[in-house]
C-alpha cells in the first residue's frame, strides 16, 4: 500500500484533541511577549540585525530561521511555532507590495473580505495543508496594516478561527468546532514588516502557531505536519510574494 494510503488509515487513529484554555492562554501570552521584543527592536528589519543575513537576503536568499533555539517551544498540551523570514523584492515600492499582499494569499484555496475599515480587515481563508495527508482549514483573521512613513508599513494578523474541514470538497464536507478535531493548527499569528530602500522592497514576517503536541507512537505522521509545515508555509509564503510581484 502506499505511504499516502497509510497516512490516512493512521489518521482515523490519531485521537482527536481539544484546544484545552491553558494552552491558548500559554500561546497569547508567548505572543505577548513576542510582540514586546519586537516593537523593543532597534532595526526595523529583522535581517538588519545581522551584516551577513542582511547581504544574503539583498542577494537573492529567502532566510528563515527559528526566532529562539529550538524550532518549537512546549507549552501545556501544545507546541508554540515561531518563524521569522525575509525576502527583497528589487524593483517595486513598498506601496505596490503594501496593496498586493492585502489581496493576495499564498496557500489559500479561497478567501475573502469579510469586511474592511480603511487598513483594518476582517478576512476568511480556507487553508490547505498538504504533508503526507492533506488538512483544510476554515479561518478567519483580523489584519491591520500601519504605515510607519512613507517608506515603511507594519501589518499584523491575528486568527479568530480556526476550524478543520472534514471530507473537504466532497458532498459531506463539514466544519469541525473551532478547538476541535486533530490539532493540526490552532492559531496562527503573524507580524509584518515592509521596507523600500536598495531599489526594491524588503518583506519580513515574523509568524507564531499554535498546534497540538506530539502523541506517542504517531511522530513519523504527526511530526512532517506539525514540525514542518510553519517553517515551510513561510518561506513558501515568502517566496510566492517575490515571484508574483517580480512579474
Amino acid at each position: 500500500m502506499k505511504l499516502a494510503g497509510l497516512a490516512i488509515l493512521f489518521l482515523f487513529q490519531i485521537d482527536a484533541v481539544d484546544l484545552k484554555p491553558e494552552t491558548l492562554q500559554a500561546f497569547e501570552r508567548y505572543v505577548a511577549q513576542a510582540e514586546q521584543k519586537l516593537n523593543a527592536r532597534k532595526t526595523f528589519l529583522w535581517a538588519d540585525e545581522s551584516p551577513e543575513r542582511a547581504r544574503q537576503v539583498q542577494e537573492g536568499a529567502i532566510v528563515v530561521q527559528p526566532t529562539g533555539a529550538k524550532d518549537e517551544v512546549a507549552v501545556t498540551n501544545g507546541l508554540v511555532h515561531d518563524w521569522v523570514g525575509a525576502v527583497f523584492i528589487p524593483g517595486v515600492t513598498v506601496g505596490q507590495t503594501v496593496r498586493f499582499v492585502q489581496d493576495y494569499t499564498p496557500e489559500v484555496v479561497d478567501s475573502r473580505v469579510l469586511s474592511r475599515d480603511g487598513n483594518d480587515f476582517r478576512v476568511y481563508m480556507r487553508l490547505l495543508k498538504k504533508k503526507v495527508i492533506t488538512v483544510v482549514l476554515n479561518t478567519e483573521h483580523d489584519v491591520r496594516y500601519t504605515e510607519v512613513d512613507s517608506k515603511k508599513w507594519r501589518s499584523v494578523s491575528r486568527t479568530t478561527k480556526v476550524a478543520e474541514v472534514e471530507d473537504a470538497g466532497k458532498r459531506g464536507e463539514h466544519e469541525l468546532p473551532p478547538g476541535t478535531g486533530h490539532g493540526f493548527l490552532w492559531r496562527l499569528d503573524s507580524f509584518w514588516r515592509f521596507e523600500e530602500r536598495d531599489g526594491g522592497t524588503w518583506v519580513e514576517c515574523e509568524a507564531l502557531s499554535l498546534t497540538r503536541d506530539i502523541p506517542a507512537g504517531l511522530g513519523w505522521i504527526i511530526n512532517p505536519i506539525v514540525r514542518s509545515l510553519p517553517k515551510e508555509s513561510l518561506e513558501n509564503t515568502l517566496r510566492a510574494t517575490r515571484t508574483a510581484l517580480a512579474k
